[in-house]
């Protein structure tokens, strides 16, 4: 589950966005829009900008649930998005108004 800063669970209706550096914005028209298809439109979209792009964190409002779940001593910003900036994450790729985000690193 997403946490702010003090770990403690932020809202599905709470903003990511400006935690997010120069996110792109996809909009995807799919009624039934699941973590999956996000995932693999995301791929495909980072895909255009590197030859190897590399999932590091993720985000899924609908379920709240974020990957990596890692702790973090900052506070400034969620721990799965500071996992994935230090590891290299500046593809980030954000469906529909943040009901899905991802972030990528270029393995090349």
């Amino acid at each position: 589950m997403l946490s702010d800063r003090k770990n403690k669970p932020l809202n599905r209706s709470d903003s990511i966005k400006a935690h997010l550096n120069n996110p792109i914005s996809l909009k995807v028209d799919v009624k039934r829009l699941d973590f999956n298809m996000a995932r693999q439109i995301a791929f495909k979209k980072a895909k255009e900008i590197t030859q190897g792009p590399v999932l590091l964190a993720w985000y899924d409002r609908k379920t709240g649930n974020v990957a990596p779940q890692v702790a973090c001593a900052r506070d400034d910003k969620p721990a799965w998005i500071v996992y994935a900036e230090s590891r290299g994450g500046n593809i980030i790729i954000d469906i529909n108004d943040e009901e899905y985000v991802f972030i990528y690193g270029a393995e090349d």
